[in-house]
């Protein structure tokens, strides 16, 4: 302890070591801070990423996979028939894609089955006239991969398939979907 004591109180020992200390935290947050070259190629739920691809059946069994459809504009919707913001902004989802659709916009809305029921998402769908495919994530695989935490979260994925933008929550106005879309759908593909 009597060396250590004394190499404190040494002012060029001390001083080494902080600058040592400094140098190599400057470091760390400089190679923490580059970019990741190419991060659109990396499969992540988060914008300027692309979008984790799945495959999901929807209410007549069918599957859907969502890398099949690159060269349009995609909303993935994660809800519940009993999440009333869910209830909410489905109306304006369906005006949004009846609106869209022939201008290259599909919406998957991906039922979290896992804590809902395919009675449920049925139901909501008919009771909502909905349109759009009603897929089912029965075991969850889809809301872990795409880090769901709150009910309904939205993904708008570009024609490349990269994810543009994430609206945790709701209710969604129609004006605030068509000012996710408008960009994407006029962006050649």
């Amino acid at each position: 302890m009597h060396k250590l004591e004394r190499a404190v109180q040494s002012g060029r020992h001390w001083g080494l070591f902080v600058g040592a200390v400094a140098i190599i935290g400057l470091v760390w947050i400089w190679m923490s801070a580059m970019p990741v070259a190419g991060n659109a190629l990396t499969e992540s739920p988060r914008p300027d990423f692309l979008a984790p691809d799945f495959t999901l059946v929807n209410l007549e069994g069918e599957p859907v996979t969502l890398s099949d459809l690159r060269g349009q504009v995609v909303m993935v919707n994660l809800w519940a028939s009993w999440c009333p913001p869910c209830r909410a902004e489905m109306p304006a989802i369906e005006a949004i894609y009846q609106a869209n659709k022939d201008k290259g916009l599909e919406v998957l809305a991906v039922n979290t089955t896992y804590q809902d029921s395919p009675n449920g998402a049925a139901q909501f769908a008919s009771e909502y006239n909905l349109t759009f495919p009603i897929l089912l994530d029965l075991d969850g695989a889809v809301s872990k991969r795409y880090q769901l935490r709150a009910l309904p979260t939205t993904f708008f994925i570009d024609k490349q398939g990269v994810i543009s933008a994430v609206v945790p929550g709701g209710p969604m106005s129609e004006s605030l979907i068509q000012s996710k879309i408008a960009d994407l759908l006029a962006e050649e593909f």
